[in-house]
């Protein structure tokens, strides 16, 4: 088991990707602290790793106090933390025209902020235990789509300080720090967030070559899969990277033929 006896706190685990990451970790042999919004869904994930395996956490995780109160919930059950995965996030659409003050700052709380929080308030149990966080980004964040305008600009800072603290806090501390930054994911909320764009409840089984070359989008399964690669000891010397999932190249693909079927 690559992440046997690990203590792993997981953001956003209720569902999506969050919850792959939950359960593929556990199935590592990782303790999780199981945290998001939905009760109910929680309560299903912790369920399903055991109660020796798994704490439930319901908090907005932008709320002051909320990282320290993760941290303090996973030494006191489970004597220690090892890794952090920051995964919650909101996810909404956005353009310079319906983005006001206060959706952009929310947007950057939850998904920046927050991110950075946690970290800050389990370094010193990581340090202690030469641990390393995980950081969920996108690859919005090299510029986003145009109607994800905010959630595109939060992403882009939580890669820049992925750089910024998997150099220093590796070095200061012995801590390691990387992202993952998902494409296209098949996900809960993904598939709902299109049918309210109007598209048709099915509309992920017809998609263009162009945007899902393997006939499909990805799987949470295949990225929490990924995850489990950056928070065992296998990486251990590495820290600062930052590693795109998708189907084609985000930067430098080469144009299609027929550029009428995009």
């Amino acid at each position: 088991m690559r992440l046997k006896d690990k203590v792993i706190i997981v953001t956003g685990s209720t569902t999506g990707i969050g919850r792959a990451i939950a359960l593929r970790c556990a199935a590592e042999g990782a303790f999780i602290v199981v945290h998001g919004l939905e009760e109910p869904w929680g309560k299903e994930v912790a369920e399903e790793l055991g109660k020796d395996k798994a704490m439930l956490h319901i908090e907005d995780i932008s709320i002051e106090g909320a990282p320290e109160r993760l941290v303090k919930l996973a030494t006191d059950t489970f004597g220690k933390l090892d890794a952090v995965v920051n995964n919650a996030a909101i996810i909404a659409s956005s353009n310079i025209h319906t983005t006001d003050l206060a959706f952009l700052r929310k947007m950057i709380e939850v998904n920046t902020v927050a991110p950075f929080a946690l970290i800050k308030a389990a370094l010193p149990e990581l340090t202690k235990n030469h641990g390393c966080v995980l950081n969920i980004g996108s690859v919005n964040a090299y510029c986003g789509e145009p109607t994800l305008l905010a959630y595109s600009m939060s992403k882009g800072a939580l890669m820049t300080m992925t750089r910024n603290l998997g150099d220093t806090l590796h070095r200061e501390n012995g801590v390691r720090i990387n992202q993952i930054n998902p494409g296209w994911v098949l996900t809960e909320n993904e598939i709902l967030r299109k049918k309210e764009q109007g598209m048709p409840d099915n509309w992920y089984e017809d998609l263009s070559p162009i945007n899902a070359p393997a006939g499909r989008i990805l799987w949470p399964d295949e990225i929490a899969v990924a995850a489990v690669y950056w928070l065992a000891d296998e990486s251990s010397a590495i820290s600062g990277q930052v590693v795109d999932l998708e189907q084609h190249p985000m930067i430098g693909r080469n144009p299609p033929k027929n550029t009428s079927a995009i």
